[in-house]
């Protein structure tokens, strides 16, 4: 009976800890996806540059958190293939990378700790109407 439960909590609890792990991992790319998405078509339905990065930002912000990740562990990139990115026909292209923490891990912020770094890119086109 010792043994049963000596080896059970021995091999279990790093299962266990591995499948959860793998779960943050996987929410961590839901999380990034759906944000690099949103980010890139609040960006192509704006009329002017500055608007339109700002509402970018925003809409990750927004996804990132319904998945409960905080802003601080992720980046957004957005690239045009034309100087001007709200011309009709543009090609606007949002990556998002995201540093995924350990989970219940209370220090993992200040050790820099991640499990992981997830990304995603997505592309729109400028449609020539708004």
């Amino acid at each position: 009976m010792v043994e049963f439960t000596f080896l059970a909590l021995l091999l279990m609890v790093p299962v266990v800890y591995f499948v959860v792990t793998v779960g943050q991992l996987q929410g961590g790319s839901f999380a990034v996806v759906g944000a690099a998405d949103q980010a890139a078509k609040v960006f192509v339905a704006q009329s002017d540059p500055a608007g339109a990065q700002t509402a970018a930002e925003q809409s990750v912000l927004i996804a990132l958190k319904d998945y409960g990740y905080t802003p601080d562990r992720a980046s957004l990139e957005i690239s045009c293939d034309r100087s001007d990115c709200s011309s009709a026909g543009a090609t606007v292209s949002v990556a998002v990378r995201l540093d995924v923490p350990l989970p219940m891990m209370p220090f993992a912020d200040s050790g820099h700790l991640t499990a992981g770094r997830v990304s995603a890119t997505a592309t729109q086109v400028v449609g020539r109407y708004r």
